[in-house]
């Protein structure tokens, strides 16, 4: 294989280890009248009692894998997701928008509420959350309308606000998350978590829906000041946060719900562990170096390449060959109307430092498959890039000023298209180092 080949095999092979079908199966056994996830059995109730809800990128496909263990038992549930709705008798699968909610979001979030609130205390509902869920499920707080919601929302993704902090803001401007779904729900509560979040933080996965959150409106006003946003999101916005810090809007919720369990079933940390076992199959030495990684992407790119370059140059703290492998999420700052992602932008950054080494491969991608507001998962950039780069007469640093790698990467063949893979643990970042 060649260098590229490698590395595209093995975050393939970890992309097939988080699939949310493997995720259920390796986390979720029935035996007999109890369910087994990880180290922790639940007695099933009587048939017509259990319920399956979810909200996120990887609930459409956690679902069918958990509705076929119990489907004999199973009296109904709501699912919202990002794809195509699957095919189910017992479930009511709809769509919510991303990464901005939109009308589906809050009809989704309204057919959700209500389903949840109906159940009884001898109910058990399973509740399948991941990613994404903080814009598929949508109800902003009164007076906030939608399109000030969404007006919001844009202004947030474009800021370079990490996502716990982003979800800060979010929490405190909507009547579902924050803990406040799941303080509808009379009903024992299971919920399985595939994380998106750096340091698998339930106050932050999906903006925290069925948990606990420590922040406050306060926290929520210092966030939109220190971004230089709190005189642009829309007047309703402020007199929410307003009313919240003054004690006229009822915090989120500060305590677990004692009939809610949480447990986590996949996240980057597998993603990485998964994707050091194949690198060992094939034959090479791999390391993991963060599963935290975070700041701007340009930022970020250039210390991967100080590492790499000191690796090659000095034989510290590894010899080559090796492959680095590093797990987190970084963020853009977005002043350009270009197209791309997070990823693209990391994989041009490194490209357009002085001397990008011909024999470094370097891939950066979503594990969902959408990067930014594009249709890539990322890139991956090579001595094959260099070469087209310079035969087209392309210059990466135009196409970084202007927030636009995907057309950069499209010119050159480096898009990584996997399409929306279903599962969401963050990005993974792959450096290969020849000798």
């Amino acid at each position: 294989m060649t260098s590229r080949e490698l590395v595209l095999d093995i975050f393939n092979h970890a992309l097939k280890t988080v699939s949310p079908e493997n995720l259920i199966a390796q986390g979720v056994r029935r035996k007999g009248k109890n369910l087994q996830i990880q180290d922790v059995s639940y007695s099933l109730p009587p048939a017509g009692h259990l319920h399956i809800c979810g909200s996120g990128k990887a609930s459409a496909r956690m679902a069918p894998a958990l509705e076929t263990l119990l489907k004999d038992c199973l009296a109904g549930g709501v699912v919202v997701t990002n794809e195509e709705a699957y095919e189910s008798t017992k479930l009511t699968c709809l769509t919510g928008s991303h990464p901005v909610p939109t009308e589906k979001s809050l009809y989704a979030a309204e057919i959700l509420m209500d389903y949840l609130q109906h159940l009884k205390e001898q109910d058990l509902c399973i509740y399948l959350l991941s990613g994404g869920s903080s814009a598929l499920v949508e109800k902003p707080m009164p007076p906030v309308t939608l399109a000030e919601f969404q007006a919001a929302s844009s202004l947030l993704l474009k800021s370079g606000m990490r996502i716990a902090e982003m979800n800060t803001v979010r929490k405190h401007l909507s009547a579902v998350k924050g803990g406040r779904l799941g303080a509808l729900c009379p009903a024992r509560m299971v919920v399985l978590v595939i994380s998106d979040v750096i340091g698998d933080d339930l106050q932050t996965i999906a903006s925290a829906p069925l948990y606990k959150d420590l922040t406050t409106y306060g926290d929520a006003r210092i966030l939109l000041e220190r971004y230089d946003l709190w005189r642009q999101v829309p007047d309703s916005v402020r007199f929410v946060i307003e009313q919240g810090c003054a004690g006229e809007i009822a915090e989120t919720v500060k305590d677990v719900p004692v009939h809610i369990h949480h447990h986590l079933l996949g996240s980057n940390t597998l993603f990485l562990e998964a994707a050091r076992e194949r690198a060992k199959e094939q034959g090479l030495t791999a390391h993991i170096m963060t599963s935290s990684l975070y700041g701007e992407a340009n930022e970020v790119a250039k210390v991967l390449l100080a590492l790499a370059r000191e690796i090659d140059r000095t034989g510290n703290p590894f010899s080559a060959p090796v492959c680095l492998l590093f797990g987190g999420e970084t963020t853009v700052t977005v002043r350009g109307d270009g197209r791309g992602g997070r990823n693209q932008q990391l994989c041009l950054a490194a490209l357009a430092e002085s001397g990008f080494p011909s024999h470094f491969t370097l891939l950066s991608a979503g594990s969902d498959g959408i990067d930014g507001n594009s249709d890539a998962a990322g890139a991956i950039v090579d001595c094959q890039t260099l070469g087209r780069m310079n035969k087209l007469g392309l210059n990466p640093d135009t196409y970084l000023q202007k927030n636009d790698a995907y057309h950069f990467f499209r010119q050159t063949g480096d898009l990584l298209l996997t399409g929306p893979t279903g599962t969401n643990v963050m990005d993974m970042q792959i450096l290969y180092i020849k000798e």
